[in-house]
């Protein structure tokens, strides 16, 4: 079958065009997919299907056609990827299913609304970031206290003051079970400058990622509680480039490149 691949600012994926479902997208399938070795390598999968042909989402298909039914790279199925969500509008509008301006995408967590031209950046509502209280995350031995942001998957946001780029995110960071069952998206976070951050990620399923959309989001979220501003404009820098998030009352935005770098055939057997 036909595959193409892309990133939002370095945060990669493998995108499977199947309108009517007929794949049948095993954990073991994305698994052997993603592997970076003797797959085409990838953070995660986009499995991009229309909404009325999945029955999981098929109440959303009066309000988005196209279901971005997204995979992490160990066969996971988390709830919402922020860069998935930009690439795979990218993706329909450069394969002409959808055109440029304004689109709705379902998903996991819920319809999202997108914007984007035939190229540039792309912008995405993201929904309200739900605050879920503090918990703690531990890094090679060392605990760091964090917010618990909820942006349609789960998030441990922690702003310290060691330097994030000597951490050591090889492993998954410890983190309080009882607080996140399902697991967790922990981002290690640094205030460099008004209403600027940088950002490392381990996120649940795909280890550390040189992006994530939604982590972007809950370290804006987290860096905001800390001064006490409730809207406003964040720049976050992430290994793989730089995402601006927009806070307001009622929601948040998450803005940045999507860019599609290739397109083959994928054998599936």
């Amino acid at each position: 079958m036909r595959f193409l691949k892309g990133h939002g600012t370095e945060n990669d994926f493998v995108i499977l065009p199947d309108p009517d479902n007929e794949l049948d997208l095993t954990g073991a399938f994305v698994r052997a997919v993603c592997e970076r070795r003797s797959g085409i390598g990838a953070d995660g999968v986009l499995h991009v299907v229309r909404t009325k042909a999945v029955p999981e989402v098929a109440d959303q298909a009066d309000r988005a056609e196209w279901f971005m039914d997204y995979r992490n790279a160990d066969g996971g199925v988390p709830e919402m990827c922020g860069n998935g969500t930009r690439v795979f509008a990218r993706y329909l509008v450069d394969a002409g299913l959808a055109a440029p301006g304004e689109l709705t995408i379902a998903t996991r967590g819920g319809v999202r609304r997108v914007r984007l031209a035939s190229e540039g950046d792309v912008s995405v509502e993201m929904g309200p970031a739900t605050t879920l209280g503090e918990s703690t995350a531990t890094v090679a031995g060392q605990e760091y206290a964090g917010l618990h942001v909820d942006l349609g998957n789960p998030h441990l946001a922690c702003v310290i003051g060691d330097p994030v780029a000597q951490l050591d995110l090889t492993h998954q960071p410890g983190f309080d079970p009882t607080v996140f069952p399902h697991g967790v998206n922990v981002e290690l976070v640094n205030a460099v400058g008004p209403r600027r951050v940088v950002m490392r990620v381990y996120e649940r399923g795909s280890g550390e990622t040189r992006s994530c959309g939604t982590g972007a989001v809950a370290s804006a979220v987290a860096a905001a509680a800390l001064t006490g501003e409730t809207s406003g404009t964040w720049t976050v820098e992430v290994p793989g480039g730089t995402l601006s998030v927009t806070l307001t009352e009622e929601t948040t935005y998450l803005a940045g490149p999507a860019v599609l770098v290739a397109a083959g055939e994928l054998d599936l057997s």
